[in-house]
């Protein structure tokens, strides 16, 4: 049994319905929120392990509450649209989306997807690993991020991200191949979204910080080293 709990986020009925039936068929524990001000109020008192969160809602829309709820939760955001351009999957993952999935969709869909996101939780969730850099530490077991003392505001995907970057300093990783590592094979989405999530940790871990971590190698992707940033150096 997975006694796993997932809140889905949808003023339409039938969606949520179906969705419901096909994730209670894998065991999970399912509650329906219809509208962004339950969604919030749900979240608070369900506290799910994953939430399903439909864009178009009345009263606050997927965005304002995915922005709410990262004040707070860190838990894994699937956001569903039937908006599929690029700059709406780049702001669903700004906010902290952890996937993006366009309507339509097949309910079998949502839930490899949610069942990718547990076992790479599950997968990542007994090792005890950190490592510790100038100013950063990375705490995999825990999922923490700490820069400068400070434990800071982060989504899973995030620290996925960062501690494979990390764990392999100096190996230079296509956007294709983190899409692959991080997100899976089965993955829909396209290389951007590598990119929003490591400008997303620049900000959070650089900023005006005295060390870069994140390099960026041209044409080809990304690596971590740890670099001194001399213009924040006081």
């Amino acid at each position: 049994m997975n006694y796993r709990k997932i809140l889905v986020v949808d003023d339409e009925e039938n969606v949520s319905e179906l969705l419901k039936l096909y994730l209670e068929a894998e065991n999970f524990e399912v509650h329906i929120a219809e509208d962004g001000l339950e969604a919030l109020s749900a979240a608070k008192q369900f506290q799910p392990d994953l939430i399903i969160l439909d864009i178009m809602l009345p009263f606050k829309d997927g965005w304002q509450v995915a922005k709410e709820l990262r004040l707070t939760m860190d838990t894994p955001i699937i956001m569903l649209s039937a908006k599929g351009e690029e700059s709406d999957k780049i702001l669903g993952l700004n906010l902290g989306g952890d996937d993006y999935v366009t309507k339509p969709f097949s309910p079998g869909e949502i839930v490899a997807r949610v069942n990718a996101i547990f076992r790479r939780s599950k997968s990542n969730g007994n090792v005890d690993k950190t490592l510790h850099f100038p100013h950063l530490t990375i705490d995999l077991s825990k999922y923490e991020v700490i820069i400068q003392d400070e434990k800071i505001t982060t989504t899973p995907k995030e620290v996925e991200l960062l501690w494979m970057l990390s764990s392999n300093p100096g190996q230079v990783f296509t956007r294709d191949q983190l899409l692959d590592k991080i997100w899976g094979y089965a993955y829909l989405g396209d290389t951007r979204t590598v990119d929003t999530h490591i400008k997303r940790l620049r900000r959070k871990i650089e900023g005006n910080h005295p060390y870069t971590y994140l390099q960026t190698v041209w044409g080809v992707g990304y690596k971590f080293e740890v670099i001194k940033n001399e213009k924040n150096l006081i």
